[in-house]
């Protein structure tokens, strides 16, 4: 302790003012913190680092059955954030990209609260999500080491990854139009040296150890990896986190009560919602064929097709807008082994081949001396075909991600209701493009015919479509905050806006609007005036808009899995 000398005699110090608390207070900045210690550590000691880092690195190279894995020491992490530091540095990420966070836990009682920091990165999977789903194969899993990296040359941003892994570690870099991720600075084990996160922890809570790949396999059946984080059976993470301190039962992220919505990913919206557009208008207009025998005379099956086709090419094209690097979009079909992506690419590929194949017979039956009219119902079938098997490939983009805002059923309902519901609405437009290019009594005899099958299967499907989407409100009456909670709770509050405009466009575009073209048909027996067009213009618009609203929900009240983060 300095002894200071005392300036008024006649005045005695207290313990906590005067003289006293000036010597306290020089010594306690003369006592360096952790991180302090380890810099002067650094600066005094002159051997290479290497040595000294050894016992943070496995002694030998994995073996047969064996990878490198990240081993976290809960009772040594401070949260300093020197990890998070050090890989920004040496990575040269930008201000706002990080491959290393760090969150906070936080449980216990008002009497013995607990408060735990927890550093993590990429988990370097048994079953990588990111490479499983990667349709151009811009991951490798290395053979010997187990490290999962990312070949940033191959990646054309598609941005995929970023929803099928449940840990959010790839980050999509906009300047860039690829995506990054952590390597475990393989560069640096190659060469014996520590990777910067594991150097630069004063603690030395983050050392690199060799597991064995049959053990994480096991120890996942259990799924211990931290309190409500996403379940480990879904690509077998082999971080470890040990303690010697027992968890309180109630320890939870210190965001877990936090719901914030998703990136709306709005070229995926324009994509998804167009496509089943053009199936659900193919589909609609060959069982209405079926049906009614639409009469090859009038200009309404040309129309219809040509309408329908000219959705699905808008929708192939807008997809490359959500693309990093759209002049590599011809890679895509690299990952058709694996990727449920590559799939639906090439399925709507098929699908685009066979619908301009359709729509060029139907134009032109009538037109040419050569008879097509043979072709053009196997032609119709093989677009039907291939349009279900594309929408199929979609739904498994995002069951694949193991959401469960996107289980199979939910998703599977949603999407196939989207077709009916839209393909329907196009069928609307296209009667009235047929009236209003080609008008005829015969046209105008057909289309009194199928107005009431068509206003009651619009109806029918908008009510069941609305139902479903409205019973996630259900979930608000759970007291757990489960994923599908957190979704409800995102639609009934931040974008509680954007869910009563979905509504209610929904409720003009199919069942207001269905309603009055239905009265105008079967009462007043006018289908040709101002006021159906009208009708049917706005009941076309609504339903599409509607629908684009919905797509939008579900990028983004679709609660994401995620790591413990930190209170914000």
């Amino acid at each position: 302790m300095i002894e200071l000398p005392v300036l008024n005699s006649n005045r005695s110090p207290s313990p906590l003012s005067g003289p006293a608390l000036v010597a306290q207070l020089l010594a306690e900045q003369q006592a360096m913190s952790a991180v302090e210690e380890f810099s002067r550590w650094h600066e005094l000691d002159a051997k290479p680092t290497s040595r000294q880092y050894r016992q943070l690195l496995p002694a030998t190279p994995p073996g047969p059955g064996e990878q490198y894995a990240f081993e976290v020491d809960l009772d040594r992490c401070s949260g300093c954030k020197a990890c998070v530091v050090a890989c920004h540095t040496l990575n040269g990420l930008d201000e706002s990209e990080t491959w290393r966070d760090v969150g906070l836990m936080v449980g216990g009682s008002t009497s013995a609260p607990v408060m735990q920091h927890v550093t993590t990165a990429c988990h370097h999977c048994l079953e990588p999500a990111c490479m499983i789903a990667c349709p151009v194969n811009a991951y490798e899993k290395d053979a010997v080491t187990g490290i999962v990296k990312h070949l940033d040359d191959q990646c054309f941003g598609c941005q995929y990854c970023t929803l099928a892994c449940p840990y959010e570690v790839p980050k999509y870099h906009a300047g860039l139009g690829i995506v990054r991720k952590c390597d475990m600075c393989s560069s640096r084990l190659a060469v014996g040296e520590a990777p910067a996160c594991v150097q630069s922890c004063p603690h030395e809570a983050i050392v690199i150890r060799t597991v064995n790949r049959r053990q994480v396999l096991e120890d996942a059946e259990t799924t211990a990896f931290l309190p409500a984080t996403p379940d480990p059976q879904i690509t077998l993470p082999t971080t470890s986190f040990k303690t010697k301190k027992p968890f309180p039962r109630n320890l939870l992220p210190a965001d877990y009560a936090r719901v914030s919505a998703q990136h709306a990913h709005w070229p995926l919206v324009v994509m998804l919602v167009l496509t089943q557009l053009s199936v659900g208008a193919f589909c609609v207009g060959l069982a209405l064929d079926a049906l009614v025998v639409l009469p090859g005379g009038t200009s309404l099956r040309p129309v219809h097709a040509v309408a329908a086709l000219g959705f699905g090419l808008l929708a192939l094209g807008s997809s490359l807008l959500h693309l990093g690097r759209p002049q590599f979009a011809f890679r895509a079909i690299l990952g058709l082994r694996h990727s449920w992506l590559s799939r639906e690419i090439v399925a709507f590929g098929l699908f685009a081949g066979c619908a301009s194949a359709y729509a060029a017979a139907v134009y032109l039956v009538g037109r040419i001396d050569f008879n097509l009219e043979p072709a053009i119902e196997p032609l119709g079938w093989s677009v039907a075909a291939t349009g279900a098997i594309a929408v199929f490939c979609s739904v498994m983009i995002y069951v694949f991600t193991q959401r469960e805002y996107w289980s199979f059923s939910r998703v599977g309902v949603r999407f196939t209701l989207t077709c009916a519901l839209l393909g329907i609405a196009a069928m609307w437009l296209s009667i009235l493009a047929a009236m209003i290019a080609a008008p005829s009594l015969q046209l105008t005899e057909l289309v009194a015919k199928v107005s009431p099958l068509l206003c009651q299967a619009l109806i029918v499907t908008a009510v069941v479509k609305l139902t479903w989407e409205a019973a996630i409100f259900r979930h608000l009456l759970f007291r757990r905050m489960t994923p599908l909670r957190r979704s409800a709770m995102l639609q009934a509050g931040d974008l509680s806006r954007v869910t009563l405009a979905r509504f209610a466009l929904g409720l003009l575009g199919g069942v207001m609007m269905p309603l009055f073209i239905l009265r105008q048909a079967t009462e007043a027996g006018n289908v040709t005036g101002v006021e159906f067009v009208a009708a049917t213009s706005l009941l076309f618009i609504a339903c599409l808009a509607g629908e684009l609203l919905e797509r939008y929900l579900f990028f983004t009240a679709c609660a994401a899995p995620r790591m413990p983060g930190g209170i914000r």
